[in-house]
């Protein structure tokens, strides 16, 4: 189980330092994490430990991940963001 102070933490690990990913992660967490069931939670937690060259490949859409946990997460995360910016 996840506790409350779990969400500082991921928004400071989705500061990424490549903007691409920033722009991705950081409007995610801030706007959809806390909608995420606790499997969700540890899936996107486990997600955020993958190295940045892997997570632009799979967010990008050039590579998919064999782990098909990662997978989903990169297709909801890629779904719920383009939903807010057609808000």
């Amino acid at each position: 189980m996840l506790n409350s102070s779990d969400k500082p933490r991921l928004i400071w690990a989705c500061r990424r330092g490549m903007l691409e990913l920033d722009v991705i992660l950081g409007p995610f967490v801030e706007h959809e994490y806390d909608g995420l069931t606790d499997e969700h939670k540890v899936v996107f937690k486990r997600f955020l430990e993958s190295d940045d060259p892997d997570l632009f490949a799979w967010l990008m859409g050039h590579q998919q991940s064999k782990d098909a946990d990662f997978q989903a997460m990169v297709e909801y995360i890629l779904e719920r963001n383009q939903i807010r910016n057609q808000r």
